[in-house]
């Protein structure tokens, strides 16, 4: 199914939990949507790109209490610390919503009144499992003999407290309506997960407050009453746009309008929350239901997923240090394939930046200015169309890795996006060994023929540098800076036209990516996940 571009993208990652030191885990799904913001920004697309954090819930309230903090002051310390992470790994979102921005706070308040109002939610008293470190409610069946949490694997206990209910079966024939259109819950797999596992079985009515403990955004109708925290942190999709505000310019460009597409990028583990539960709400508020809800793998150890106690956690400041942001940019866009779970190993990433950045792309820049110096005193020639064999190929290859690459981004794969660039840059390399511009050079009569040469791979190094700037948010405008491309031109608007290299005046600049001892390097990385 073609992919219908909008104008206008709206892209949201999940809100974090303010708790604990954040590792590359946390770092994984933000900077892929930033990647896709990037990409959208450069196709010139009004984007808006949503990141935040999740404050209100039991959970908070108890780990503020063993610190000997209220609770915001709690949320407050733990925030600094994601934005910090964000600024450091080059994250342009536009906003960061906080669960206990009084904006938020209100928005929550008036959604619950709305539901109150319509009929959709009534008193009731729950009676069942629930897990607080995930905010989840779990049956019997769910839970099973050991009493475990499906989803984290530690205890739940038994809960019983006074509640309202939303009524999910009001609004299941919408829920099936909208997992029967194809694409809008990605991969396939979730979706059916949710069907066979959720609402097959018989959906049962969500609990929507809690009465058993204060922290939380209080019902204005009740005040014993406190939002459950997943009512709560949905509704920041609508608070953050300013919904239900003096000021809903952002709401209605980027959700009300037609001409812009909604995407949620989501975790496995709140796949429930996101794609059952937030579309009835929306449709119980007459609202507009997202266009995508993608649902990204998770980037484990070799040992499970990463946790303290494993001692398998990895921070992302120490690699940012030593092999700089780029690097660990594009390892976490481009070696787990998005939307399934991955392995992080030491040895993975040594190897994906000696032989992607390094290797190929690095190397390719190095070895053409140096070239272009050496044979034509650092001026591009012109661009001419070929038709000899190999600078064709290398002209029909750029054709089609540009449209491999849309393609890709458009479809939220941004994993094959970036694979159709480095294979690429490989084509690039080994056009150079097999046209030998060594030793057209000792030739008179090859004269053009080595023209052709560096000109095509100046264009592959423009093409390249633009197609990997979402993700090498510094070293691409290096690359183009050796080409001697002025800022203003290094424009998606041009990236069809190969004269823009023409009589380029390049520069030799240091190296990219300098080449990794592996060794060395891996047993670094594996240092730092023992301390």
């Amino acid at each position: 199914m073609k992919h219908m571009e909008k104008n206008k993208f709206y892209i949201t990652t999940p809100i974090y939990y303010p708790s604990g030191e954040p590792h590359i885990g946390h770092a994984y799904c933000t900077t892929c949507c930033d990647a896709l913001a990037r990409y959208k920004r450069m196709r010139h697309r009004e984007v808006f790109f949503l990141t935040g954090t999740d404050e209100h819930g039991q959970k908070i309230e108890q780990n503020a209490l063993k610190e000997g903090l209220t609770p915001k002051e709690y949320v407050d310390k733990k925030v600094s610390v994601f934005r910090k992470l964000w600024e450091a790994m080059d994250i342009s979102n536009d906003a960061y919503i906080r669960t206990t921005d009084e904006k938020h706070i209100h928005v929550v308040q008036d959604v619950f009144s709305k539901f109150l109002n319509n009929d959709d939610i009534y008193i009731g008293k729950y009676d069942g499992w629930y897990c607080t470190p995930c905010e989840t409610f779990w049956t019997d069946t769910q839970v099973g003999e050991e009493h475990l949490c499906p989803d984290c694997g530690r205890p739940v206990q038994r809960e019983t407290e006074e509640a309202y209910f939303f009524k999910t079966q009001k609004y299941l024939p919408q829920l099936m309506n909208y997992f029967s259109k194809e694409g809008t819950i990605y991969p396939e797999a979730r979706k059916n997960e949710m069907l066979n596992t959720f609402i097959k079985p018989g959906l049962n009515d969500l609990c929507v407050s809690r009465t058993s403990f204060s922290w939380g955004v209080p019902i204005r109708e009740n005040k014993r009453h406190v939002a459950y925290v997943w009512l709560d942190a949905l509704c920041n999709y609508l608070s953050a746009l300013g919904y239900d505000s003096s000021d809903d310019s952002l709401f209605k460009k980027f959700w009300q309008d037609e001409d812009s597409e909604i995407v949620h990028v989501i975790g496995a583990d709140i796949t429930r929350f996101h794609t059952i539960y937030w579309p009835e709400f929306l449709t119980a508020l007459n609202l507009r239901l997202p266009d995508k809800i993608f649902v990204h793998g998770l980037l484990m150890m070799k040992d499970g997923k990463m946790s303290k106690s494993k001692g398998n956690v990895v921070s992302p400041y120490p690699l940012i240090e030593r092999y700089g942001v780029d690097s660990l940019r594009y390892y976490l866009v481009k070696e787990v394939i998005f939307g399934q779970d991955g392995t992080f190993t030491p040895e993975q990433f040594v190897e994906r930046i000696n032989s992607d950045l390094v290797n190929n792309y690095g190397n390719l820049v190095s070895r053409t200015t140096s070239m272009i110096i050496k044979y034509f005193n650092g001026v591009i020639p012109v661009y001419k169309h070929s038709e000899e064999i190999k600078a064709k190929d290398i002209e029909e290859s750029i054709g089609k890795t540009i449209e491999d690459y849309e393609a890709s981004m458009e479809e939220l794969k941004v994993t094959d996006g970036f694979t159709s660039v480095i294979e690429l840059l490989n084509k690039a390399n080994k056009y150079i060994e097999d046209s030998a511009p060594w030793a057209l050079a000792k030739d008179e009569g090859k004269k053009e023929e080595l023209e052709c040469v560096m000109s095509h791979l100046s264009y592959v190094i423009f093409v390249s540098s633009m197609l990997l700037s979402p993700a090498l948010t510094h070293k691409s405008d290096e690359a183009m800076d050796d080409l001697g491309l002025a800022i203003e031109k290094r424009d998606y608007n041009n990236i069809h036209d190969s004269s823009i290299i023409n009589n380029l005046n390049v520069k030799k600049g240091g190296l990219l990516f300098p080449r990794l001892d592996v060794a060395k390097e891996v047993e670094y990385i594996a240092s730092l996940m023992k301390k």
